[in-house]
């Protein structure tokens, strides 16, 4: 039971680390767009992705077969994490030390992703990709919601 408590209270502890963050990694509001653009198709190198921990969702309060999950992510620099879409997955990063660049349907500029920033990424035009442009690696952490297996 301790294990639990413990578990959960460090869960508190990240989300109200997340949601008190700040947002200073996001579109520039003169920049974000009405109509999605179409982005170059990218594809992934020099990122190392952990899975650390994940819970089942299914039946909890008559969800669907669904997983939370939490990975770690590790972005080499001139590493890329190819493009890719959240119209049918939510997902909260946030970003933990190093600089990261997101190239975003929405926006028409990149958008710099800098440690102690969050970013909330869903929607059906949602769609982007990431890379690391610095000197050091880019450490985040995501947290989504995916179909269970």
């Amino acid at each position: 039971m301790a294990f639990h408590r413990t578990k959960f209270a460090s869960a508190f502890l990240v989300g109200a680390t997340l949601s008190s963050a700040a947002l200073a990694g996001s579109c520039p509001a003169e920049h974000v767009l009405s109509e999605p653009r179409q982005l170059e198709k990218v594809s992934g190198q020099g990122v190392k992705v952990e899975v650390r921990e994940q819970i089942e969702l299914g039946g909890w309060r008559d969800m669907a077969p669904f997983t939370l999950r939490m990975r770690h992510f590790t972005i080499a620099p001139g590493g890329r994490v190819p493009m890719h879409s959240h119209g049918d997955r939510p997902s909260i990063l946030y970003f933990v030390s190093g600089d990261a660049v997101e190239h975003n349907s929405l926006c028409a500029v990149p958008i710099v992703h800098k440690a102690g920033d969050s970013a909330a990424e869903f929607g059906a035009d949602v769609v982007h990709w990431w890379s690391n442009e610095g000197d050091v690696p880019a450490v985040l952490v995501s947290v989504d919601v995916i179909p269970s297996k």
